[in-house]
């Protein structure tokens, strides 16, 4: 069977599981991820070179730490709820209908669910080869591996 059969043409996003993983980072900072759900809908498809999740922050969530990518590029679209982004440029309060690009080497930011009521979101990044991550309010800095996984490392360069 070739993939176009195997794989979907179209689906309900809410359908597609959970990932099972709550987060790539290590502890400390893995726990903070507990109230993020995120669908990976790209790789629903196929999709190799850029991922797509359908993400929810129940209240008191956060996206991710505040960071920023040295060659990726990243969008979010928000479906529903008000979540805050923040930057480092300030806060700004978003609302369904909105959305918010980071180019690679550009702000640093995150989502966070100040709110009591659920945010549900599209994130969409390119998967581009080489990518760091550096997070300016924690001393942690990501790099990709040979094999496409992200290693940890203090800012120091001391493995976590």
């Amino acid at each position: 069977m070739s993939e176009t059969t195997e794989r979907p043409v179209a689906i309900v996003a809410l359908d597609v599981p959970l990932r099972t993983k709550l987060s790539n980072y290590p502890e400390p900072f893995r726990s903070q991820m507990a109230k993020r759900e995120k669908r990976p809908l790209g790789d629903r498809f196929g999709i190799k070179n850029f991922g797509v999740n359908l993400t929810r922050l129940l209240p008191g969530g956060v996206s991710a730490l505040m960071h920023q990518h040295s060659t990726q590029d990243e969008m979010i679209y928000v479906l529903e709820g008000n979540p805050t982004l923040a930057t480092d440029r300030g806060d700004f309060e978003l609302r369904p209908g909105m959305c918010a690009g980071f180019s690679a080497y550009g702000i640093a930011h995150q989502l966070i669910n100040r709110t009591t009521e659920d945010v549900l979101y599209l994130e969409i990044g390119d998967r581009s080869s080489g990518d760091s991550a550096t997070y300016p309010n924690d001393d942690l800095v990501a790099v990709l591996d040979n094999a496409g996984g992200w290693k940890f490392l203090h800012k120091d360069g001391r493995p976590y």
